[in-house]
């Protein structure tokens, strides 16, 4: 439904413009766009198991290189020297 706003005679720019800006707020276009703009299409069963699985053979490792050595990270919030 796409929003038509006239100039009124003898009105200016200016409030044309709030005005126009006053409809499309109250219309709920912004919202809708932003929701369709930041959407995530939710991942599949497989695709989580996969994304959880990678996430563990990635921790075993780091573990392991710390243990090693080679990696040091600080006790408070898992961060990397």
């Amino acid at each position: 439904m796409p929003l038509e706003v006239k100039r009124k005679k003898g009105e200016s720019v200016r409030s044309l413009v709030s005005r126009f800006v006053r409809a499309v707020r109250r219309s709920g276009i912004l919202v809708e766009a932003k929701k369709k703009k930041y959407f995530r299409r939710p991942l599949s069963k497989l695709a989580k198991k996969k994304a959880a699985l990678s996430r563990e053979e990635l921790r075993k490792k780091y573990e392991k290189l710390e243990k090693m050595g080679k990696v040091q990270t600080y006790k408070y919030r898992n961060r990397r020297l």
